[in-house]
């Protein structure tokens, strides 16, 4: 086996810079897709994908128009989620006895299972703005037994409200100031600052919450 060209694609499936340029839309629109309830793409970008996806799209590097792309977005995302959703009520009683490895780390499950009780329904919403969270949301959904329905319903939500704002942000601030596509770095690093310090505060909440005596 190759390990330098395994390195260089996982190097290409974290660089969404070269994810658009390269990929187009399709790939982004598969990597939504598998972000949203595959366990294993617990660490594909996520929320700067989406944000440079309209980015892009203002500039042309990205030749569709900003809506298609929302409703790619949008579509992979629910479809995604609904894919993890059905795999949690099938075989997610199987993921706590399941070896450790890059692919999967028991800690996001048990973050995700408690953020999940905390929230309930309001999690599927929450979580699309939230790395690794947002991968297993879905999947605890599913190994509970939430409700068809209202599952549907959060996931639609969610995916509307997480594939519509960040592309639309993106896309109109590259309007608004056309030089800010040289910044594409700092980009990644503001959104990565953000939503770390957002899930590591989540976490602790939750884990607070859950050792507060019970009244």
């Amino acid at each position: 086996m190759d390990f330098s060209n395994l390195q260089e694609f996982f190097r290409f499936l974290l660089d969404s810079e070269e994810i658009i340029r390269y990929g187009g839309l399709a790939l982004v629109t598969l990597i939504v897709f598998a972000e949203n309830g595959l366990f294993f793409a617990f660490f594909l970008p996520g929320d700067y994908l989406l944000f440079l996806a309209g980015l892009f799209t203002s500039s042309r590097q990205l030749d569709w128009p900003v809506t298609v792309v929302m409703a790619c977005i949008v579509l992979a995302a629910v479809l995604g989620s609904l894919v993890g959703y059905y795999f949690g009520m099938a075989l997610g009683h199987n993921l706590d006895n399941r070896k450790e490895s890059f692919f999967f780390k028991r800690k996001n499950l048990e973050q995700s299972r408690a953020f999940f009780g905390k929230y309930g329904g309001r999690a599927l919403i929450l979580a699309r703005f939230m790395p690794v969270v947002r991968t297993f949301s879905p999947i605890i959904a599913g190994t509970i037994r939430m409700p068809f329905r209202s599952f549907m319903l959060y996931n639609i939500l969610g995916g509307l409200l997480w594939g519509i704002s960040l592309p639309l942000a993106g896309f109109y601030l590259g309007q608004t100031f056309p030089q800010i596509i040289n910044y594409v770095e700092w980009i990644i690093v503001f959104f990565l600052a953000v939503t770390s310090v957002a899930l590591v505060r989540t976490i602790i909440k939750v884990r607070k919450d859950r050792q507060e005596p019970a009244e």
